[in-house]
Order: structure tokens, then sequence, then C-alpha cells
């Protein structure tokens, strides 16, 4: 009798582990396919949590195979078959990612590149945008100083040149006019923080505005996700892109955010780009977010990919436009 008390307590015991693993593996997978499903309602206001979570979201199903895992080792079927809703939670929000672009005609491919004001292979990397083939090249962090070194490479192929501040634009076609754009947060008070400008470009299709621009970096520390100038930012690019009177735009940058962003809704009320591909493109050396951006009106970007690396710590993004 004590025999078959102390093993039914053993059996019971072990059944009763196994009841909270599964228990606690699928409440887990429950709360990762809310957060996924529903990030938009995770509050911003304060450490911008729900900034931060849509930075790096599709890398949030990481959490399934561990998840899944966690249900083979509890040895859990239905721990195992509730991992199945963050996996619908993301093939929704993320899976279009995993469709490779369109490969279709394009009237113009775009290419965009924080050059980095550090990049000492200056010569290198302009040779690595020339190579790419592109009609226009928007670039940010580019120093005055080494400006006519890229020119240098770059001048043959495209004769037409602007820069305002920190951004420039290069183009096979004719750049009818150029300008400063104001898109400085009111808390920078350095009066040469100028990272937007807009052109107006001839091309085959006819004029395109054309605005290249370079958003506030984002900062993370122990206050949570600092991006308060990077927002304000935001706000007024996409204040100047809804005033514009050209019909046809492109805008190139490096915005500092993601596509699933919320800080990105000023811009993306105006301009849109292609959800396919993931073109990770910072940092280079272990990409793991797209914050630079190809996004246009009244034209279709069909594909976004990365090139090879160069010597900025971000890579250079291309990207085809169908008119």
């Amino acid at each position: 009798m004590w025999r078959w008390t102390r093993g039914w307590g053993r059996e019971h015991g072990a059944w009763h582990d196994r009841g909270v693993r599964t228990t606690i593996i699928s409440v887990g997978a429950v709360l990762l396919a809310l957060l996924v499903g529903f990030h938009r309602l995770v509050p911003n206001a304060g450490p911008r949590l729900g900034s931060l979570i849509e930075a790096f979201l599709p890398w949030f199903g990481l959490g399934v195979p561990l998840l899944l895992l966690a249900a083979l080792l509890a040895k859990s079927r239905i721990a195992a078959a509730v991992t199945v809703l963050p996996v619908l939670a993301w093939a929704v929000v993320c899976g279009g990612k995993l469709v490779p672009g369109s490969d279709s005609p394009r009237d113009l491919t775009v290419v965009q590149h924080n050059l980095s004001d550090v990049n000492s292979d200056r010569t290198g990397t302009a040779r690595a945008l020339l190579d790419a083939g592109a009609d226009l090249i928007g670039v940010e962090e580019l120093l005055p100083a080494v400006t006519e070194e890229y020119d240098a490479v770059l001048r043959d192929v495209y004769p037409h040149h602007a820069t305002h501040g920190t951004v420039g634009l290069w183009s096979r076609f004719p750049i009818i006019e150029s300008q400063l754009v104001g898109i400085r947060p009111s808390t920078v008070d350095d009066p040469f923080w100028n990272r937007g400008m807009r052109a107006v470009v001839e091309t085959p299709i006819g004029q395109i505005a054309v605005y290249v621009a370079h958003l506030p970096s984002m900062r993370l520390g122990q206050g949570g996700f600092a991006s308060e100038r990077r927002d304000e930012s935001a706000i007024l690019l996409g204040k100047r892109l809804a005033a514009e009177p050209i019909d046809r735009v492109i805008l190139i940058g490096d915005l500092n955010s993601t596509l699933e962003d919320r800080a990105l809704k000023p811009v993306k009320d105006v301009v849109s780009t292609t959800g396919r591909g993931f073109a990770f493109s910072w940092p280079a050396r272990l990409p793991v977010a797209r914050i630079d951006q190809v996004m246009a009106r009244s034209l279709t970007v069909t594909r976004v990919w990365t090139l090879d690396r160069t010597g900025s710590d971000h890579l250079p993004i291309a990207a085809r436009l169908r008119y």
C-alpha cells in the first residue's frame, strides 16, 4: 500500500509539473501572438515601447521555434498546438515580406545609401553605387569636404548633382531646381543641422519631385527608446510631402524607422513602398532592420533589395519603380 501510494505520488507530481509547463508555454504563445498581432495597441508614451517593438517586429518570430522546442521537451501536445497562434499572427503581419518583389519592367531604379561620415573608403563606396546602375542615387552623411571625391567617380554617368547640408542627389537626368527642406527638430540648436532636400528631376516619364532625407537617430537607454526628435522630424517631413505640388514624388532616405514603426505614419500617409522583402540594411555587419527607405507617390515601388557592403555602417538599398 505504501509503495503504491508513493508511486502514485511520483506520477501525480510528474503530471502536475507537466501541467504547469503546458500552462506556461501556452500562455507565452498566446502573449506572443497578441503582441505581434496587436502591436499597435502597445502604448508609446514615455519609453516609446511601441516603437521599440515595431522596430524589430519580424524578429519576434524567433520566439515560435523556442516555444515549440519547449513544448517538445515538456512532451505537451497542447502547448505545441497553441504555438500555431503566434505562427498565424506573424504570417499575417510579416509573412508578406517573404514573397519576393516583382521583377516586372521598371521605369526607374533608385539607390539609397547612408555613406557614414567616418567612411574612409569613399572611392570604393562611390564605385559600388555606380555599379548598381541606378537612375537616381540619394545619400546621407555626405560631408562637404568629401563631396568632390564621390562626384569624381559618379559625374561621368551622373552629370546632374545637388547637395544641401549633409544630403545629396546624383541623377542621370537634369535637375531643374533644388532646395533645402527644413526637417530640423525644435530641440536641435545646431544651425548647420540640415538633413532634408527637394529636387525637381526631368525624367523620361516627366517631372518628379525627389526628396532626400535623414531623420534623427534613435537612442536606447535607461529611460527607454528615445525617439522624440525623430518623431518630430517625421511629422515635418510628412507635412512637406503632403504639400508637394508635383504629383509624382520619390522619397529617398535614412529614415531611422522601419515600415512597421508607427512614428513613420505621417510619411506613410503620403508615400508608400513595397511590403515585400525584408532588405535589412542596418547595421551593415549584421543587419536586423531596414531603416533605409525608398518610397513614392503616383509611382509604385515594385522591389527593394540590399547591395553589397561598403565602408559604411549601413548597407545600400536599391528599388525599382513603375509608373
